[in-house]
């Protein structure tokens, strides 16, 4: 579903004039277009699902062709940056870090791709755990691995701008599936990789 614009433009106008300003004043007066053109942008990942998003970058290539394999081979692409938004709150979600691994099970993935699924998966209202169980059910079904561990590191605006106030307090996530959460050796692996 397309971003309806100008639902945002017209809310955002009302908004700003709740919260007593003036939304025809120069510094505002093209606030709720730009805010519109800024959703837009910001929450372009709600208009997919995330079988939607493994369709966009199912594309692997056959792991014999360029390794031999081992059952102790893993891939990892780390420090992704991303930001999203809260659900709670539509607060952001900054200074968010992302690694991403998985156990090759006779395909691999271009590693752009796994940067670009971390992207879209973040541009939707989100919560943090969610942003790594997506990420870890598209990396799933493109590779065919039940393999895969993602770790997120991040600022939560509702944490550090409003409510406690506390700047600087980060939340760590590990979404482990398959052998990194059901056999620690792996899991151990993979945090001093990263």
């Amino acid at each position: 579903m397309a971003v309806d614009k100008q639902a945002i433009e017209k809310h955002v106008f009302g908004i700003l004039q709740a919260i007593g300003e003036n939304p025809n004043r120069q510094g505002l007066k093209d606030t709720p277009k730009r805010v519109a053109r800024m959703f837009e942008e910001v929450f372009d990942g709600i208009k997919y699902s995330n079988d939607d998003i493994a369709k966009m970058y199912d594309k692997t290539f056959d792991e014999e062709d360029f390794i031999e394999s081992s059952d102790n081979d893993i891939v990892l692409v780390k420090d992704i940056e991303v930001f999203s938004h809260c659900e709670h709150h539509l607060t952001l979600m900054y200074n968010m870090n992302i690694a991403v691994a998985y156990i090759p099970n006779g395909k691999v993935i271009g590693l752009s791709k796994i940067c670009r699924i971390a992207d879209m998966v973040s541009r939707r209202l989100q919560l943090q755990e969610r942003i790594g169980s997506d990420i870890a059910y598209i990396l799933q079904k493109i590779v065919d691995t039940q393999d895969v561990a993602v770790v997120i590191e991040a600022e939560h605006g509702c944490m550090t701008s409003r409510g406690i106030k506390k700047p600087g307090a980060k939340t760590v996530t590990i979404t482990s599936r398959g052998k990194f959460k059901n056999n620690e050796k792996y899991l151990d692996r993979l945090m001093k990789m990263i």
